[in-house]
């Protein structure tokens, strides 16, 4: 294992100094949070094939124009995003300590290239985004899919650059949730099929899973956040505050679990899906604010993403 590490060590630091450009421009990307993100546009092209009531229609699995535009369209919205959100953040991340899953990429200080490399980058890529989207209106991408993804890009961007800013405005949190935990799953669904206001019922719990993973994960930052003016909630709230938040969120989850079960909107495979991330929210809540890594509530996000998406399939399929 020893010898692993220092092999990929030694292959970063030589990418980092022979070729310091794309270094930065794949460390920037977050590839760990781009197949993330697939896996919840798979997310949501599996609820579709269950039809009704999340979906107007079934859809048939199969790779289709629209799957694959789909996903390259999703792809450089993701990467857009990115990029402004590391650009914006370039002065918190100088100050903040990074453990793998908060305080940026890193790729800025590793490499001594200036954050106005990433802004051009966050032009050029949002300007391809942007590109796709209205070749994808014209082509296989219904009008509410093209409606997601820019709504997905523009709050995005949003999200960390002025003048709205909002992670410095004390928003940075719930608009997080909505994009990544609703708007991301429902995005997959309109793809292939009309999604239905079911569509967005569904996936509520995983949206609030996914602000619990945002607490923990902005708890690291906190002191480099408040010198840099990022209003963040863990920056807001002291640790009291933000460990009831988070059992409230982690409780409002399963109450909503259960209100979907039992209404008929979910399967009875994903029902019992949402029952995987339980361990690691407890574990999660026993940490909040006591350690610095957020990994046992990263684990419960990332785990419950994975369970939603067999179940999704196992149902339709």
């Amino acid at each position: 294992m020893s010898h692993t590490r220092d092999g990929i060590d030694t292959l970063r630091s030589w990418l980092v100094e022979r070729v310091p450009h794309l270094w930065a421009l794949w460390a920037a990307s977050r590839p760990s949070q781009l197949a993330l993100i697939g896996l919840l546009y798979a997310l949501g092209v599996g609820m579709a094939t269950t039809g009704r009531p999340v979906a107007a229609a079934t859809f048939v699995p199969r790779l289709t124009p629209a799957v694959l535009v789909g996903g390259v369209v999703l792809l450089a919205v993701a990467v857009a995003v990115h990029y402004a959100n590391e650009y914006a953040d370039a002065d918190t991340d100088a100050l903040a300590d990074r453990t793998p899953f908060s305080g940026g990429s890193g790729a800025l200080a590793e490499t001594g290239l200036p954050a106005s490399f990433l802004g051009r980058a966050t032009l050029g890529t949002g300007a391809v985004a942007v590109a796709l989207l209205a070749v994808g209106g014209v082509g296989p991408l219904s009008p509410i899919a093209v409606a997601l993804a820019a709504t997905i890009l523009v709050a995005g961007v949003a999200y960390s650059l002025p003048p709205v800013a909002l992670v410095r405005r004390g928003l940075g949190e719930p608009v997080n949730m909505v994009l990544g935990g609703l708007l991301l799953p429902v995005y997959g669904v309109a793809v292939v099929a009309p999604p239905t206001p079911s569509a967005a019922a569904v996936v509520v719990p995983f949206t609030l899973v996914v602000g619990c993973n945002l607490l923990a994960v902005h708890w690291p930052d906190r002191a480099a956040d408040e010198r840099v003016g990022k209003r963040t909630l863990a920056v807001r709230w002291g640790p009291t505050r933000l460990r009831r938040a988070y059992a409230a969120l982690a409780v409002s989850a399963a109450l909503a679990t259960l209100a979907l079960w039992r209404g008929g909107l979910l399967p009875p495979v994903v029902a019992a899906a949402h029952l995987t991330p339980v361990p690691f929210l407890l574990w999660g809540w026993t940490t909040l604010t006591r350690r610095r890594s957020p990994l046992p509530a990263v684990a419960a996000m990332v785990v419950l993403a994975v369970a939603l998406t067999a179940g999704w399939w196992w149902a339709g399929v």
